[in-house]
């Protein structure tokens, strides 16, 4: 007979399964991650007043954009100033021109001599315009690079150039419409304490609300011995409004001494780049000058006390054979196929321009850098509780789990998240919804966040044509240009080359019209114009020129560089040279940066001023033969340039050309 077993009592099982959800809860809160670092987002924070990212038209940077076709040309102009939509910059510096070469060219002056006055000559007038329609609250600056030549007698500082200066500005609001809130010193060069006072007063005297900015020095020129000298002397301490240097690092340190945070004037990088130790500007993708810019816009306040950074240049729109190609932060210089390239720091530039304005504020104690590589910098809006987080993790190898506490009036509303790394390009990745207060956000390695409270960001959406070679053959009689203007494509190096109405015959032809030698900031070539293919190898060089005063004209081939930084004192780029004097004397040139010039040949033929004459070059493999009116005066082979680029050029005299054409 069997015996029943009593039963377990429901109330015991239910105890049991209670305790073991215990112990498995216990375990999973014990191992939960805690995060490497709490941020203290605290609104009640002090930190300097954030005044913008830039970029720095100058150089001839900007050179080929104008000649661009609609739509692509405003396509550009979007991505580089549209709010909401691209870079979005907040400050614009172009160069005051002076017809002298300033990295990638000659710019246009408006005063080619003290009763000269022309408002409208080159670019810059409207690019800033162009940034303005887009972003009416945009910063413009202006700084110059160099001088025309009656400035001073010769002599840069002197009270004719801040009264060019003050004429620039004025020029700017009475032609254009356009209000130049700042304007500096010398670029690169070092600075004369009794001519800053003398700009300061002649700015106080006629336009009062433009800022002085001093004095966008180099590292190897002692950039922040201003510092001292303001020290000592209130009278130039009150003169700067702002203190600025250029690329203030010493092997990827920043240099900011104690004294220049403690001066009370804004320190602005006013001019920078994604460098590399040993290198000049960076390509822009992510892998190399995108992720380099990230951490340069963080670390620039955080490590420097710059409130500003402005990068060289916004766009690279002058030819890859010039010096620091690749500038930009994006690439257009193709403008006969309307090809443009939107780079990845057109997107880290947006991760801070989109999310703060000039006018918020840093809060130091929400700034600095993370445990594992990167850094971060908070600020926050002065009109509302928004505020906005910019980190990046370059250099870090894994993910770092970060926590942030929300204090002092910030918005505890919906916090969201845009990224931008070697896979993702500007892009709304999630949205995180504080919980008494708090948050977390894992981080990748190698990528850059923005965090905001804000809405309203956008990533533009505009796409290029394909790319295209440059026109083959190509051919050019300047009838098309109106008076005063420079032709298509052609990329002026020194000098000025404009269209204007022939000597001497009908119709229309280019002239340069520079004949005094301007004050340079650099190297400084002789006067010449360009353009092309660097591919191009066997063709025929023509064109039409003429002396209008004692001097020479050239015709140049197979350039194949024209960065004038490798040879400081060559008068020509690197490539063939035919040049003829007034006095009928010709030469065949070789010209190979840091090598002498070599005469392949040389001779003299009949010659007469203001007299039309044609030269004429032809490359077939290494046989090279030149002509003066037509007439074959020499036959050489050389296999020195073996492809390049076509230009024309004149000596500091007024020289005419026309008929340009490769064939």
């Amino acid at each position: 007979m069997c015996t029943q077993q009593p039963k377990l009592r429901a109330p015991s099982r239910c105890w049991f399964v209670l305790v073991i959800i215990l112990l498995i809860l216990s375990s999973l809160i014990g191992c939960r991650k805690k995060p490497e670092l709490v941020i203290v987002l605290d609104g009640r924070g002090s930190g300097h007043i954030f005044e913008g990212i830039g970029a720095v038209s100058a150089g001839a940077s900007s050179r080929l954009l104008i000649d661009y076709p609609e739509p692509y040309r405003s396509q550009v102009l979007d991505y580089l100033f549209k709010p909401h939509y691209g870079a979005a910059l907040q400050h614009l510096k172009v160069e005051i021109g002076a017809d002298v070469n300033s990295t990638d060219g000659s710019e246009p002056s408006h005063m080619r001599s003290r009763s000269d006055q022309d408002y409208n000559r080159g670019y810059e007038w409207w690019l800033m315009k162009e940034a303005k329609a887009r972003n009416p609250q945009i910063i413009l600056d202006s700084l110059a690079w160099g001088a025309p030549g009656w400035i001073g007698n010769g002599k840069f500082y002197s009270p004719d150039m801040a009264d060019y200066v003050v004429k620039f500005i004025q020029g700017a609001k009475r032609a254009q419409g356009l209000d130049i809130d700042y304007t500096g010193v010398w670029n690169e060069s070092r600075y004369e304490i009794p001519y800053v006072k003398l700009l300061k007063k002649a700015l106080l005297g006629n336009v009062p609300s433009t800022r002085l900015v001093c004095c966008d020095l180099y590292p190897s020129e002692n950039q922040w011995s201003i510092i001292g000298d303001m020290q000592k002397d209130p009278e130039l301490k009150s003169a700067v409004d702002v203190v600025s240097v250029h690329y203030p690092r010493e092997k990827g340190r920043l240099t900011t001494p104690p004294p220049a945070r403690e001066i009370g004037k804004p320190l602005w990088s006013s001019e920078d780049q994604p460098l590399t130790e040993d290198s000049m500007p960076n390509t822009r993708d992510w892998a190399s000058g995108g992720r380099i810019l990230a951490r340069l816009y963080n670390t620039n306040y955080i490590d420097g006390g710059f409130t500003k950074t402005e990068t060289w240049s916004p766009v690279t729109s002058y030819y890859d054979d010039l010096a620091a190609p690749h500038s930009g932060l994006m690439y257009a210089n193709t403008p006969w196929s309307g090809y443009y390239r939107v780079q990845s720091a057109i997107w880290v530039t947006a991760h801070t321009t989109q999310f703060a304005h000039p006018g918020w504020q840093y809060i130091d104690s929400a700034c600095g850098h993370l445990p594992g590589q990167g850094s971060y910098v908070t600020l926050k809006s002065p009109s509302s509780s928004d505020y906005s987080v910019i980190i990046e993790t370059i250099g870090a190898n894994t993910a770092q789990l970060v926590g942030f506490r929300i204090t002092g009036d910030l918005s505890g509303g919906p916090v969201h998240v845009w990224e931008t790394n070697a896979a993702k390009n500007f892009e709304h990745v999630m949205d995180l919804h504080p919980e008494g207060g708090a948050f977390e956000l894992t981080l990748e390695p190698d990528s850059l966040y923005s965090l905001t409270t804000t809405t309203g960001q956008g990533k533009g959406t505009a796409t290029p044509p394909t790319a295209r070679p440059f026109p083959f053959p190509y051919e050019e009689n300047f009838e098309s240009t109106p008076d005063g203007r420079s032709p298509r494509y052609l990329a002026d190096q020194d000098g000025a080359f404009e269209v204007w109405p022939c000597t001497n015959r009908k119709g229309r032809c280019l002239r340069q019209v520079i004949n005094k030698q301007p004050i340079p900031w650099g190297p400084i070539p002789d006067p010449y114009t360009y353009s092309g293919d660097s591919g191009w190898t066997d063709y025929s060089l023509s064109a039409d020129a003429m002396l209008l005063q004692p001097g020479d004209f050239t015709v140049m081939g197979r350039i194949d560089s024209a960065d004038v930084f490798q040879d400081g004192k060559a008068p020509y780029p690197s490539g063939y040279v035919l040049r003829v004097r007034n006095d009928g004397t010709w030469e065949l040139l070789n010209n190979k940066y840091k090598v002498p010039t070599a005469k392949l040949a040389t001779g003299k033929v009949a010659f007469s001023l203001k007299s039309w004459h044609q030269l004429r070059l032809s490359f077939n493999g290494p046989h090279i033969e030149a002509f003066v009116d037509g007439k074959s005066v020499a036959k050489v082979d050389d296999s020195t340039h073996r492809s390049g680029m076509a230009g024309i050029g004149a000596g500091w005299n007024l020289a005419e050309f026309d008929n340009l054409a490769v064939r």
